[in-house]
């Protein structure tokens, strides 16, 4: 039997509530992590690097994928400055890659990263989950942020929920819509401030889908050469949620534009953080055909499900709920894993950690990063090392 997916846990350095002691304790063996505390853009130093790795290492633990090395928005917008920025990439990559560190996680989303309306969703058990609401989005475009042109982006019934949405809010709920949506990146506690997302917004006012693909293509023909010589495998994450929101466009949303990333560079080096939750808020991403169609291409796996709603609006449920069909999606993974090792890939324990999390039980008692709860991602690692264990003994009957 060829190997198993290599169990890994996100950590947002020595800040995080959630401990690498923790983390071991989950039975993962790898961590994800970065080097939060440096500016998106500058370089990554060898002894920030091995202060980190030795850390993670002293806690029996491997640092086995960096997410992520963020990228400089002048290099999405095609700033004056992209190229001193790229050089800069570029030496980050060659810095992990002399502390063996081989696997990049980046993306490519303009400004904000993930977006979520509700970090406090709670489900019928109690439990607490983060939520994406369309008609909470479209109050805060329209009527909140007030940003030019708007209303073009949206339905006269689509603007209609959002102003009943909008007159249903007190001045608090309206502050946390504001507050929710402008959250800057993972591990910071980063907020936007109107005008200054305003500032972003008008650095972008020439930049749509057509112009940012190009700017990719760019910063990927600079780069994975180089990630290529060094041994290591960037994995670009997909939008989330996957499509335009506040008129920022989306380029990394749908099966075409992965086929298309690939192709923008044809190396190994250049691949896909394949992502469940983000490529699942979307009904026409067929996501076990993704693993089928370009399985050779993931690097790296995030492992969780939404339950999407009709307006567009999802929630993050169960690793083994929601609208996503895991079983099929594991067992294609198991399938590509298949394929590798009977290629003699390297590669066959790609690695996967549980993306997310609900708060349940204990979580409450800490202040955990939206989504990254001990015990309610601990409970999806079990649910989908046991799914992946299942698939594995039946197709091969071990």
């Amino acid at each position: 039997m060829f190997s198993n997916l290599e169990q890994t846990f996100r950590w947002f350095g020595p800040s995080d509530p959630v401990s690498l002691q923790t983390i071991r304790q989950t039975g993962a063996t790898g961590v994800v992590t970065a080097l939060h505390h440096i500016t998106a853009g500058e370089v990554w130093t060898t002894d920030e690097i091995n202060i980190r790795k030795e850390t993670i290492a002293k806690a029996g633990l491997t640092w086995s994928v960096v997410e992520s090395v963020n990228i400089h928005e002048s290099i999405k917008t095609a700033g004056a400055e992209r190229d001193e920025y790229i050089a800069k990439y570029i030496t980050s990559l060659q810095n992990l890659a002399k502390a063996g560190l081989k696997t990049v996680c980046y993306n490519f989303m303009p400004v904000l990263d993930w977006t979520r309306t509700n970090l406090d969703y709670r489900l019928p058990n109690n439990a607490s989950a983060l939520r994406y609401d369309a008609a909470a989005v479209a109050a805060f475009d329209l009527y909140i942020l007030q940003r030019e042109g708007a209303e073009k982006d949206f339905t006269t019934q689509q603007q209609q929920a959002a102003k009943q949405y909008l007159d249903g809010l007190t001045p608090e709920q309206k502050t946390y819509i504001t507050n929710t949506i402008m959250a800057g990146l993972p591990g910071t506690d980063d907020v936007f401030t109107i005008p200054e997302f305003k500032e972003h917004l008008q650095r972008y006012a020439q930049t749509d889908a057509a112009k940012l693909k190009q700017n990719l293509a760019y910063f990927l023909q600079a780069i994975v050469p180089e990630a290529e010589k060094a041994g290591i495998k960037m994995c670009i994450h997909p939008d989330d949620p996957p499509f335009p929101i506040l008129g920022l466009p989306r380029v990394v949303s749908t099966e075409q534009d992965l086929k298309d990333l690939v192709g923008y560079c044809k190396s190994p080096s250049n691949g896909i953080t394949f992502c469940t939750g983000s490529l699942g808020a979307r009904a026409d991403n067929d996501l076990p055909g993704i693993v089928e169609r370009l399985g050779s291409d993931i690097h790296f796996i995030h492992l969780r499900n939404v339950q999407r709603e009709p307006d567009g609006s999802f929630y993050e449920a169960d690793h083994l709920g929601g609208s996503t069909n895991m079983y099929a999606v594991m067992k294609n993974l198991v399938l590509e894993q298949k394929k590798r090792a009977d290629a003699g890939r390297d590669d066959v324990d790609i690695p996967m950690r549980p993306d997310h999390g609900h708060k349940i039980l204990d979580d409450y008692n800490y202040n955990t990063y939206p989504g990254y709860s001990a015990i309610g991602r601990l409970k999806g690692l079990a649910e989908l090392r046991g799914l992946e264990m299942g698939i594995k003994h039946t197709l091969f009957q071990e």
